[in-house]
């Protein structure tokens, strides 16, 4: 074979493992990045997409959506009075465990109304907070799952408080992050 010949074959197939190399690396990049974001979120995307390409996706379609959200900070005044707000959830616990969860859930949906986010679908909140909150999203999972149980009076009180811990969790990030960033993005 004459050195024309070998090298027709040697700089396709060279120009052809280079780009698969970089697109490996890229795409390590890239669900380093997703999984440094979303956190737990991600297996959890993974194990229910069936595919890590199929997570990703949802978790890219998840940020995009999360760019057009007017997503922003509260003013002093309101971050006041939603503490103020928990602070009286959390001494009603006491005496109506069941019905402070219930506020407590519904305390966590204002303050995302209030931030931007919709609030319509449970799921969709879900999707919608895993952008920002994504190491916090299993505390409002665990706590909304208490709070479907208490609806039908089957949480115990050990299940309540934890419950009220985990909306803590979310509340307390949800009251401040705005207010840290300045605009309420990452």
């Amino acid at each position: 074979m004459s050195t024309g010949t070998l090298l027709a074959i040697i700089i396709p197939v060279a120009v052809v493992i280079l780009l698969i190399a970089v697109a490996i690396v890229l795409d390590r990049r890239r669900r380093r990045r997703l999984q440094e974001r979303f956190g737990d979120e991600y297996d959890r995307t993974v194990d229910e997409a069936g595919s890590r390409r199929a997570a990703e996706r949802d978790l890219g379609e998840r940020e995009k959506r999360h760019e057009s959200l007017d997503i922003r900070p509260l003013d002093p005044g309101l971050r006041d009075r939603y503490a103020r707000e928990w602070r009286g959830v959390q001494e009603q616990f006491v005496d109506r465990p069941e019905s402070a969860v219930h506020d407590a859930d519904r305390l966590v949906t204002a303050l995302m109304r209030e931030r931007g986010y919709p609030t319509d679908d449970f799921e969709q909140r879900a999707r919608d907070l895993s952008v920002e909150h994504g190491r916090t999203l299993e505390h409002y999972r665990a706590a909304h799952e208490v709070d479907r149980l208490s609806s039908d009076h089957r949480a115990t009180t050990e299940q309540l408080r934890g419950a009220m811990i985990h909306y803590r969790v979310l509340f307390d990030e949800l009251l401040t992050d705005g207010n840290q960033s300045g605009s309420g993005r990452s």
